[in-house]
């Protein structure tokens, strides 16, 4: 369900495959910026413009090298690497011959490279490093249709360009000519948050279709009236948010730099040095940036300042929103006074940490809670919480220009529908809808129901047909006293909090939710120092572990205020070390895979309870767990 009046203009019908807008945008407007290139070491510091004219140059003479080395249309050619500038090139060259990209992220183990590269009849595949080269050599004896290995770093793309150039370039756009909108474009691996990985088939056209409805109804709130938009990114290419990010750019015609490493430091120079108009990032992202912002003012004996002053940014995007919900009359003079004094004392400073130029963002891969929401929106950056899967090829829902409801992700694109069903699981019908799972006939009927997409994710549409999520369908958790629980919402409060890193909750078949919490490095090392705790070294490590259970029993407790008793998180441990992709813990898209977690760390999710139970008086068990009252809060060592 979507609102009409709301809706941007249709776009016209792609005609043929991904790389033609390149070709186009290339013909059309040749010295058009559209890559920028970080300066190798040595030079000086800042980026060069690489025009469309020579970005399409390039990718015509590795097309050429990948038809020289046999690569033809429909054969499938997989890229094992970082989010770097050689990733567009050689996905657009691939695409210009007709061949398949297969992403697969870089972190990946060696299990699953094998498995993917095997499933998807790879016959190539790119790899960054000698890292790289190792691990696909290990499993090269079980993939007899792999014939080429290439390596970024040894210098692949030359010598493609190499093999390729006395290939006349009209082989190039023969080829490219006959490539269909209904080809496969992707084969994109979910992101296997329980079980084996699935193939997703993606076309050109549902690959195309969000980024130019996108584009259509919202392009010009990339950047200023009259300034071409600038995009960071930073988000693996390997999953399907990445690549959405990767089409938009080069179907707007918008200026993209590619940042590898997504450490904060790494994050923070290209940030400040290549100054997007546009942001695409996920949560713990935007968590961690509001984070930093906090920690800096600390550090500055300016901590208080910046509480209030976030406190202020976040009432004055609430009444901003009334406004323009017609429900209310916006901030009160008063309220515009303090927001004007912060803007010159605090928020002008944050966004020029973002670059200076970041007005808008968008938000993807997990709900963004509306406090972090309106804190963006109120110091001048309003973040867009989006929606999609790999199955519907990226972005389904977008919010309505001037009417956008934090909270909330907005409205389904124009062409699609979506219903929720009795049991409160989105379902999705729509011509971006992915091909089906590769290989495998019953995976895709399970999904696939008279044409509706079963997405496993639950949420609602309110009354003007904005679309909440609240959880994934298998996330939620079944007390031993039949209470249902969505965890979602619960981790988000908690991640709120400076020091709380991740937070998972648990409880299936539990007398009680509980939680296993990792801690924000750098915010603990900041928090320790600012303790600065009186006495000996053992007396001294003793207090400061009380005032750190303390702390996060503080924040478990204000989790805890957004739900009823009986769905509040009673026991918790906090775990030495945080989740990550390279440990399995963590989604491509940084998403927690819960099923390997509560696997992982099954011990101690027994001794969290075992520790609780011990404590309770001697009695049978309630149906409601009454006697779980006072939140346990244990740490791990």
């Amino acid at each position: 369900m979507r609102d009409p009046a709301l809706a941007p203009r249709t776009v016209p019908p792609l005609t043929g495959g991904l790389a033609d807008s390149l070709f186009e945008t290339a013909a059309r407007t040749p010295d058009l910026p559209m890559l920028a290139r970080r300066r190798a070491p040595g030079q000086a510091a800042g980026w060069d413009e690489v025009t469309a004219a020579g970005f399409r140059d390039e990718v015509v003479g590795v097309a050429k090298g990948l038809i020289a080395g046999g690569v033809a249309p429909g054969d499938r050619v997989a890229i094992l690497a970082r989010t770097r500038y050689e990733w567009t090139i050689f996905s657009y060259a691939l695409w210009t011959v007709g061949a398949e990209v297969v992403p697969v992220h870089p972190t990946s183990s060696r299990d699953q490279v094998e498995w993917i590269l095997r499933d998807a009849g790879c016959v190539g595949v790119l790899v960054e490093d000698e890292q790289g080269v190792m691990t696909v050599g290990s499993v090269c004896a079980s993939l007899p249709a792999l014939r080429h290995v290439w390596q970024l770093d040894a210098g692949a793309l030359d010598t493609l360009v190499q093999r390729g150039a006395l290939l006349p370039s009209a082989s190039v756009d023969s080829l490219r000519r006959i490539v269909l909108p209904d080809s496969t474009a992707v084969v994109a691996y979910t992101s296997g948050t329980s079980g084996r990985a699935l193939g997703c088939a993606l076309s050109h056209r549902a690959l195309a279709g969000p980024c130019d409805t996108l584009l259509a109804g919202w392009g010009h709130t990339v950047a200023p009236p009259g300034e071409q938009g600038a995009v960071l990114a930073f988000l693996p290419f390997s999953h399907v948010y990445g690549l959405m990010v990767q089409s938009l750019c080069v179907r707007g015609g918008l200026l993209m730099a590619h940042e590898p490493t997504t450490t904060a430091e790494a994050l923070s120079s290209a940030l400040r040095s290549f100054r997007p108009t546009y942001l695409y990032a996920v949560p713990s992202v935007l968590e961690k940036m509001y984070k930093n912002f906090l920690r800096t003012a600390q550090r500055a004996g300016r901590g208080a300042l910046f509480e209030r002053a976030a406190d202020t940014a976040r009432d004055f995007a609430a009444a901003l929103e009334r406004r323009r919900l017609g429900r209310g009359p916006g901030p009160g003079l008063d309220l515009r006074l303090q927001h004007a004094l912060y803007e010159r004392t605090v928020y002008r400073r944050l966004r020029d940490a973002l670059g200076g130029r970041v007005g808008r963002a968008t938000s993807g891969g997990s709900p963004l809670s509306r406090e972090l929401s309106l804190f963006y929106e109120g110091i001048g950056v309003y973040v867009h919480d989006g929606y999609g899967l790999t199955e519907t090829s990226g972005g389904l829902t977008m919010q309505p220009w001037g009417r956008e409801k934090s909270g909330t992700v907005g409205q389904v694109l124009p062409g699609m529908e979506v219903r929720v069903a009795d049991d409160g699981e989105i379902l999705v019908r729509g011509p971006f809808l992915f091909q089906g799972y590769v290989g495998d006939v019953a995976a895709t009927r399970a999904v696939l129901r008279d044409g509706w997409l079963a997405t496993g994710d639950l949420g609602h549409l309110d009354d003007e047909n904005y679309l909440a999520i609240t959880g994934r369908k298998k996330d939620v958790i079944i007390t031993s006293g039949g209470k249902s629980v969505a965890p979602a919402a619960l981790e988000e409060r908690l991640r709120m909090h400076p020091l709380v890193h991740q937070a998972v909750v648990v409880g299936d078949n539990r007398p009680c939710v509980g939680a296993l919490i990792t801690l924000e490095p750098e915010f603990l090392a900041h928090w320790r120092a600012a303790l600065a705790l009186p006495g000996d070294a053992p007396a001294r490590e003793a207090r400061e572990e009380n005032a750190l259970r303390e702390e996060v029993a503080r924040a478990v407790a204000a989790a805890n205020s957004a739900v009823s008793p009986s769905e509040s998180i009673r026991v918790f441990r906090v775990l030495p070390d945080p989740f990550d992709v390279a440990g399995g813990l963590l989604t491509p898209s940084l998403k927690l895979r819960r099923d390997e977690i509560v696997r992982t760390y099954a011990l101690e999710i027994d001794a969290m309870y075992e520790a609780r139970s011990h404590r309770r008086p001697a009695q049978p068990p309630p149906r409601e767990p009454a006697g779980w009252e006072d939140t346990d809060n244990v740490f791990l060592r």
